[in-house]
C-alpha cells in the first residue's frame, strides 16, 4: 500500500495533522492542548512493501492515545502522537527518528517493523538520543540495548510452541524458506535446535531477496527433499509468491503443512483463500483469541469501531505487541509520577498489565522482553481457529 493510497483511504490518519512530508501529529482535544502533552513518536512503514504492517501499528496506537485522552490523559497530561513515515527503508527511518527525538522531542518512540530497522535506529534514539525506544514487533532475539524494550514475541515464544505442536501431529521433515536478512537467518538457527531436540531434522533451507517474484527452481528444490511441513520466514513482498507456488506445486494437496511464526489475520488478506487453508501459526493474538477472552473481545470491537474501513487491513498480532508497547509505557508514567527518563525506565523495567489483545503481560526485570501468552492458529475456511492455548505467560528467554 502505497502513501498516496493510505492518505485516499484516510482512516488509518484520520484526525491526524500532516506536519510536513511523511509526518503526521494526532493532537489532544482543544480542552486539553494548553496542557504540556505527552508526546509519542512512532515512526512506521506507511509506504513501501510493508505497509501493512505499519498502518496496523498506527490504527492501534491512535485508539491507544484517544482513550487515554479521553479518560483525562496520563497524570492529567494530554498525550500527542507523532507518526512519520519510515518507507520500509532504514535510511529514511534514521532521519525521521533523528526528527522525533532531536527536534521534535519526544518522551518515547515506539515504532520499527523489521529488524533491520530497529537496529538503524535504536542508537539514534537510546544512545544519542537519551530517549527510551519500545520496539514493538516479533523478532530474533538478542536485543539487550539498555533503554530499549521489546514487547513482541521472541523465538523462545513462537518455535517452541510451534514445533512441539507440529511434531505431536506427525511432522519430522521441515523445510525453512526464508527472506535473506537478520530475522529469518537467526530464528531460522534457534528452529533448527528445536526441531533436532523435538526428533525432527532440517531437509531444505535456503534465504531470498525480499522482493524475489520466482519461485519455481527453489520450490521445486524443496519438494524434492520431501518435507512434511514448509516452516516460512519469507517476508512480504516475497511471501505471496511463495504460498502461491507451493500451492500449485500441489504440496497440500500431497499432506505437506504450510507454517508460520508471523502470519495472522491481517496476512491472510495478501495470499488466496485455498494457498493457506490448513496453515499452522504461533502468535500472541489472533482474533479467534476473542471468543475465549473478553478483554481481547471488547478491545478488538474498540479498534473495529474507530478503524472500520473494511479496505484497510486487520489489526493482525500487531494489534498485541503495539497495545503493549503504549499501555506498559502509560503504566510506567504513572508510577513514576513523570516523564523523567530515569524513573520511567524504572518502572518500565517491572511494568505490568493485567489485559490487552491475547492476554495481559509483564516486563522480565532486568531482561528488556516481556512474558506473554501464545495461541497456535490453523486456518480453518479462510480464519485462523485456535488450536492451543499457552499454560499461562511465557518466559521470553532473553538477555
Amino acid at each position: 500500500m502505497q502513501r498516496r493510497q493510505l492518505i485516499r483511504h484516510g482512516a488509518a490518519l484520520a484526525g491526524a495533522v500532516a506536519a510536513g512530508p511523511g509526518s503526521w501529529l494526532l493532537a489532544p482535544g482543544i480542552a486539553q492542548a494548553a496542557q504540556d502533552p505527552i508526546r509519542i513518536g512512532l515512526p512506521t512503514d506507511l509506504s513501501g512493501a510493508l505497509a501493512v504492517a505499519g498502518v496496523s501499528m498506527v490504527n492501534t496506537a491512535k485508539m491507544q492515545v484517544a482513550q487515554i485522552n479521553a479518560a483525562g490523559g496520563i497524570l492529567g497530561r494530554p498525550v500527542e502522537l507523532l507518526i512519520e513515515d519510515t518507507a520500509t527503508n532504514e535510511a529514511t527511518g534514521v532521519t525521521v527518528s533523528r526528527k522525533l527525538v532531536q527536534r521534535d522531542k519526544v518522551d518515547v518512540v515506539i515504532g520499527g517493523v523489521t529488524s533491520s530497522m530497529r537496529n538503524a535506529i535504536k542508537d539514534v534514539v537510546t544512545k544519542r538520543g537519551n530517549t527510551l525506544y519500545i520496539y514493538p514487533q516479533l523478532y530474533e532475539g538478542g536485543e539487550c540495548t539498555r533503554d530499549l524494550l521489546c514487547t513482541g514475541a521472541t523465538p523462545q515464544q513462537l518455535i517452541d510452541p510451534l514445533v512441539a505442536y507440529l511434531t505431536k501431529t506427525g511432522a519430522k521433515r521441515f523445510a525453512l524458506p526464508g527472506s535473506d536478512y537478520v530475522f529469518p537467518h537467526t530464528f531460522d538457527a534457534y528452529a533448527r535446535d528445536v526441531i533436532a531436540r523435538s526428533g525432527g531434522e532440517v531437509v531444505y533451507e535456503d534465504y531470498f531477496a525480499v522482493d524475489q517474484s520466482d519461485f519455481s527452481a527453489p520450490v521445486a528444490r524443496m519438494l524434492a527433499a520431501r518435507p512434511d511441513v514448509v516452516l516460512s520466514t519469507v517476508i512480504p513482498p516475497g511471501m505471496s509468491p511463495l504460498f502461491k507456488r507451493i500451492h500449485e506445486s500441489g504440496f497440500q494437496k500431497n499432506g505437506g503443512r504450510m507454517a508460520s511464526v508471523f502470519h495472522d489475520d491481517r496476512l491472510l488478506k495478501l495470499h488466496q483463500p485455498e494457498e493457506v487453508e490448513g496453515l499452522v501459526a504461533a502468535y500472541d493474538y489472533f482474533r479467534a483469541v476473542d471468543a475465549i477472552d473478553p478483554a481481547s473481545a471488547r478491545i478488538q470491537a474498540e479498534y473495529d469501531k474507530m478503524n472500520g474501513d473494511p479496505s484497510l487491513p486487520a489489526a493482525g498480532s500487531l494489534m498485541g505487541s503495539v497495545y503493549r508497547a503504549v499501555a506498559l509505557y502509560a503504566s510506567a508514567v504513572r508510577e513514576a509520577g513523570s516523564t523523567e527518563h530515569a524513573k520511567v525506565a524504572a518502572a518500565l523495567d517491572h511494568a505490568r498489565i493485567a489485559e490487552g489483545p491475547g492476554g495481559g503481560a509483564e516486563v522480565v526485570p532486568g531482561k528488556h522482553h516481556c512474558r506473554i501468552h501464545t495461541y497456535i492458529g490453523v486456518v480453518k475456511n479462510g480464519s485462523f481457529a485456535i488450536a492451543e492455548r499457552s499454560a499461562g505467560l511465557l518466559d521470553p528467554g532473553q538477555c
